[in-house]
Formats: C-alpha cells, structure tokens, sequence
C-alpha cells in the first residue's frame, strides 16, 4: 500500500507572515519536492506571484496552485477538492503538500476535507501551523481574550459593528499543531513573554510553540509532525462546530490601478494616511516606478509597509501598479481610490 501524501495547513492572519515562512521553507525543506496550494484572498495573486517568482531552485511555476475564488474553507467542494485531485493525479506527485489559507479561513473545514473520499485515501494532514503576529497579539488586536477584547473595541468610537476576528484566531490556535510566534524581533523579552504565555494558555496539551522572525522556520521543525489531524478533529474545538456553514460578510477586498509611478516614496506617502483614515488591514500588490526595470512589491499590514523589488517586469506585462485593499465591510472604495491615485 502506497504511503500517504503528507500536508501541512499554515492559517494565521492577514500579514502575520506565512508567505515569508513558505519562501524561507522553499530553500530549507531538506530535498523534498513541495507542491504549493495559496489561498489568496482578493482579486490579484498576490502572494502566489511572489513565491513564483522565489528564485530558488526547484520553484517551479507548476508547483504553486492558486486558489482565488474566495476563502478555501467555503469553497472545498468546488474549488479545494478539484485541486487536490489534479495535483495526485500527477505521474510525479509531490512528496509534501504546503497550504497556505486566506487570512479569513476556519481551518477545521478544510482538515474535514482531507476525509472526503477522493483525497482520504492519497493524504494525510501532516500538521496545522497557526502564525500569528506577536506584535498585534501583545496590542490586543487579535488576542483570545475575548473579554480583553470587546473592552477594548467598547472604547474605540470609530467602530460601529462587532467583527468575528477574535473568533476567527481562536479557531486557528484551537486547531493547531503548531503555532509559531513570528516577529519577536518587534517586541522586548517582557512582552514577548507575555504572549507566549497568553498564547500557550489556550493551546491544547501537546501543541508545540515555536518562535521566529521573518518566517525563518525550517522544514525539520514545519514538516513531519504526523498529526494525522483529520482523524482528530474531535480535540480540535470551533466557534462553528455545528453550524453548516459560516461566511466572511464582516470583511471585503478590492482592487486598484494606478499606472506607473515616479518613486517609491509618491506611493507610500499616499498609502499611511489612507490606511489610518479607513482603518485598511491590508495593502498589498505591485507598483512599477518609472526608469526601474525591476517591479516593487508592497506588502502594508496596518501602518507598516514593506516593499523590494523581486524581479523584471515580463514583455507581455502591462507596467501599471495594482494594488489589493483588504479591510472591514463599508470600506469607502471612492475614497480610497481616488487618495490612491486610482
């Protein structure tokens, strides 16, 4: 009998730096050929156009597959399923599958997939890893107190709706295998202690806790955990258990084009007031700058905005800046677009 296929599911939210801990997997997943399965929540492929573009060897293009339609636990029957069995129909099948989830996805309906009986009886889910941001979870933003929470949304008059953030990271730790506190490089021992602590609080026994900075976390600790978490999902306990399903209508994405700019620097002294006036979770996409070859990419998790440039633009390649705007429902996408430039 042919061993199964092992999996790993990474979830965490938006910005917490599971792209960053794939890419850093890619080049230290000890000679296994990894197939990739992205989950991109918005309109642009975002993060499955940067780990294309890697640069490390045995990155093929054919072994990212991105998943666009929405978040991946709401669309298992049409979207995941199909994908998983074209991905083990291969004649050279991968060795390990890496899930990368939406910022948005419940990973307790997609584990439930891996029993569905085209996929049973090929793989097996290896392990979840939840990363979380150790900065925002020392702020209280997504911390698993909810009580902590809720008092502190009471005091913030620019808030008029409850939102399931809280819920939603609660599910990722509750499912977890492992949940790796990334970057502890923003925070002092004494903080970072405290989040170890609050975060290990709620872990079932036996979760493993690992930190990291930037994503640098091997394969020997990511891979081969051998949870076989689809066989227990009974230990791993959901605001949802019970429902038949749950939707996302608390948060919207949507697009914007620019064209090509003069500087980096015209951009990001757009995007901090924009972000701040509209409370934006995320930004993040492409920008072409006039006289550079190379495209910039910005990645921009609530004020904080990274941006590098990762390769030449294609001769089949519009030189525009797309952008991808991530944040709660009633954005002002008018707004927001024309302070863009958009």
């Amino acid at each position: 009998m042919t061993a199964k296929i092992p999996a790993t599911v990474i979830t965490g939210f938006l910005g917490a730096g599971k792209t960053s801990m794939i890419r850093h997997l890619l080049g230290n997943a000890n000679g296994k050929r990894l197939a990739l399965i992205i989950n991109e929540f918005g309109d642009l492929g975002v993060d499955g156009e940067i780990l294309k573009s890697c640069g490390i060897e045995g990155c093929e293009d054919g072994d990212v597959l991105e998943l666009a339609n929405g978040c991946i636990c709401c669309t298992v029957a049409d979207d995941f399923v199909p994908t998983m069995e074209a991905l083990l129909a291969r004649p050279n099948p991968p060795d390990h599958i890496v899930i990368e989830t939406s910022g948005l996805a419940l990973p307790k309906p997609l584990v439930k997939a891996f029993n569905w009986p085209e996929i049973r009886t090929r793989v097996t889910v290896d392990g979840v890893i939840a990363v979380i941001d150790a900065e925002a979870v020392a702020a209280g933003r997504f911390a698993p107190d909810v009580e902590a929470v809720a008092a502190q949304r009471a005091a913030d008059d620019a808030l008029d709706h409850d939102s399931p953030l809280e819920e939603v990271f609660e599910d990722q730790l509750s499912c977890a295998d492992m949940v790796v506190i990334n970057k502890i490089d923003l925070l002092d021992e004494a903080a970072l202690t405290h989040v170890t602590g609050e975060v290990g609080a709620r872990l079932r026994p036996a979760v493993k806790l690992v930190r990291g900075s930037h994503g640098a976390i091997g394969g020997g600790v990511l891979l081969g955990l051998e949870a076989a978490a689809e066989d227990d999902l009974a230990a791993r306990p959901s605001h949802h258990d019970g429902l038949e399903d749950h939707d996302h209508d608390d948060f919207e994405s949507f697009s914007v084009s620019i064209g090509e700019l003069a500087a980096p620097e015209d951009l990001l002294a757009r995007l901090a007031p924009v972000i701040s006036a509209h409370d934006i979770l995320r930004i993040k996409g492409f920008a072409a700058i006039a006289g550079k070859d190379m495209r910039l990419v910005l990645q921009g998790v609530g004020p904080r905005i990274q941006h590098y440039y990762d390769r030449d633009w294609h001769a089949d390649e519009a030189r525009e800046t797309h952008l991808v705007v991530i944040g709660q429902s009633g954005l002002d996408r008018a707004a927001i677009s024309a302070a863009l430039g958009g």
